[in-house]
């Protein structure tokens, strides 16, 4: 599927359901591709490849703080996302509409509760500062 018939799909998505705006959607696409990556299935295919609810959110974590830093939480809020289960809730819209798979076991109620967002993207941030940078 191209990117412009994966668009069209995402706006039919928002326009049913419109708690999320896009932009959720897609950053799912890039925190899927780059939690697969971080864990070493990329090179696989198929069922392989499965990640579950609680790997994806721990990579959205991460993915979230790499792409938007201290403001994570702002871009997240921004996107109708304030807890954890609204991932949940983006990833069964993808499933319900054919752009993404789930296993049996896979459930809303993975997505439940996994972390605190003021927590994650906040109070648990951490400034890496490049030292070997400073004083040139």
């Amino acid at each position: 599927m191209g990117q412009h018939d994966l668009y069209k799909k995402i706006l039919d998505i928002t326009g049913r359901d419109s708690r999320y705006r896009p932009q959720a959607y897609h950053f799912i696409f890039d925190a899927l591709e780059y939690t697969i990556e971080k864990l070493g299935r990329n090179q696989k295919t198929g069922s392989d490849r499965h990640i579950t609810g609680q790997e994806l959110l721990e990579g959205i974590r991460a993915y979230g703080k790499e792409q938007f830093g201290l403001l994570a939480r702002v871009v997240f809020d921004y996107w109708g996302v304030r807890e954890t289960q609204d991932f949940g809730e983006i990833v069964f819209n993808l499933v319900e509409n054919q752009l993404l798979s789930r296993r049996e076991s896979d459930t809303k109620d993975d997505f439940r509760d996994v972390f605190d967002f003021q927590k994650a993207f906040e109070e648990d941030y951490e400034i890496e500062i490049p030292w070997d940078r400073i004083g040139r």
